[in-house]
């Protein structure tokens, strides 16, 4: 299920960004980034529609996603 980003409270959302930038495995090639860029950066993307939120209910965890990555039925 797609959570639009715009009904999160502003601290969840960024929470919810920090915590994404920080997981394992979304390195950003051979320059280091600082925290700040990674989240801004994200942002730019869920407010162009190039990623969404997306909670799994059977998982119960949430990822963002590229929207194009998502089935043409969501």
């Amino acid at each position: 299920m797609i959570i639009p980003f715009a009904q999160l409270d502003p601290n969840t959302l960024q929470n919810l960004l920090e915590e994404y930038a920080t997981r394992e495995g979304t390195e950003y090639g051979e320059r280091e980034v600082e925290l700040p860029e990674k989240v801004a950066s994200l942002r730019r993307q869920l407010q162009s529609g190039e990623v969404v939120i997306w909670f799994d209910p059977g998982e119960e965890t949430v990822n963002l996603v590229l929207a194009e990555d998502l089935p043409a039925d969501v």
